[in-house]
């Protein structure tokens, strides 16, 4: 969907740039979260949606540093929390590092400000070139974790014309991945979360291609980019979530844009690399708890097939007694109101109350 991303070499080339910015975590003042990649020189590329930067800091203001980079260029977006209250999203032009401020309208001593990247890997990265702020040290709150791995849909794409409505503007200009049913139902139960997640991606194919020239998930999810380039790092899987959710199908059940050809939907190459996918995934979660959903956009007898689908993948582990039961969770079906007929941030609510109990319940169980 976008070119390849070139990070790292731009990185080392803005040092000077941002010199006074406090960029280093030796003193545990920053904390990062979601598919990020530190850098050598102590700054941090913002990769998967919603992966975010947070740090304390004293006083009535600061500046950010950050930078739109990408193999070509082009604006990107990150959202912000302040002291716990959203206050939006700021837009962050192509070029060089760019510094916004941050003003502080409460009077509390010590602020918290959360920089979440907005929108996803395949947007491009987003460079946290550090802050001017008075940082004190931040602490981590140990708790129970849950990953996402899923499409657009997952990614909260499209779901936001708020500031330039869906005939208007590109593709990244409508994402808010802060309010995606995954960070939000988050939030709800209070645990932490990662996003794997790719626009048009599938198990086995994607939304308009038969594995033939794009990379479906089974491909791209070990690198730490979500590509298949070989220069990026690996993800290193050290998350180790207690739920890992799986919400893959809407791109292999669609017809795709009707022009290209698209073949039949194949049931036992779905399931098949699904069954494999998950292997792997245990291979490097061996505790984890699985659970696989059906998509609120799939109905009829597509819905008929994706459910007799997501019981064979279930089934094919029904005498692995070396891990959990794999569950499944099946949204109701959704008339989606965001742009090119995915969810919009109110339809991430519904989608978020929907699923956040039954996750909540998991991990009680626990």
């Amino acid at each position: 969907m976008f070119p390849k991303k070139i990070a790292v070499l731009i990185s080392f080339l803005l040092i000077s740039l941002v010199s006074n910015s406090q960029t280093q975590n030796s003193n545990k003042t920053f904390l990062y979260q979601g598919r990020i990649d530190k850098l050598q020189n102590g700054q941090v590329i913002l990769i998967g949606t919603a992966s975010s930067v947070t740090f304390n800091f004293t006083g009535n203001e600061c500046t950010i540093s950050l930078q739109s980079v990408d193999s070509y260029e082009h604006h990107n977006y990150v959202q912000l929390v302040l002291d716990g209250e959203y206050i939006g999203k700021i837009r962050i032009e192509k070029g060089a590092v760019q510094s916004f401020p941050i003003k502080v309208t409460s009077k509390q001593k010590e602020h918290r400000l959360e920089i979440y990247k907005n929108t996803e890997a395949q947007s491009g990265n987003i460079l946290f070139a550090g802050t001017t702020a008075k940082l004190t040290a931040i602490s981590f709150q140990k708790k129970k974790k849950i990953e996402f791995i899923g499409d657009s849909i997952t990614c909260g794409a499209a779901s936001d014309p708020s500031d330039i409505p869906c005939d208007k503007g590109e593709y990244m200009d409508h994402h808010n991945g802060y309010y995606a049913y995954g960070p939000t139902l988050s939030r709800a139960i209070g645990v932490d979360y990662l996003m794997s997640c790719v626009s048009g991606i599938g198990m086995y194919r994607n939304w308009n291609d038969e594995h033939k020239e794009e990379a479906i998930m089974p491909d791209v999810y070990p690198n730490l980019y979500l590509t298949k380039e070989a220069s990026k790092p690996k993800y290193d899987f050290a998350f180790q979530p207690d739920i890992i959710s799986i919400a893959l199908g809407t791109n292999d059940f669609s017809g795709g844009d009707g022009k290209k050809e698209r073949l039949p939907f194949n049931a036992e190459k779905y399931v098949s690399n699904y069954i494999n996918f998950i292997k792997m995934l245990y291979k490097h979660n061996p505790k984890v708890q699985i659970v696989i959903t059906n998509s609120p956009m799939v109905g009829g007898e597509r819905a008929v097939v994706f459910e007799d689908c997501l019981n064979k993948v279930k089934n094919a582990f029904a005498n692995d007694k070396a891990h959990k039961p794999i569950q499944i969770f099946k949204f109701k079906p959704m008339t989606p109101n965001g742009c090119s007929g995915h969810p919009d941030v109110a339809d991430h609510k519904v989608l978020a109350e929907e699923y956040g109990p039954f996750l909540k319940k998991l991990l009680n169980e626990k």
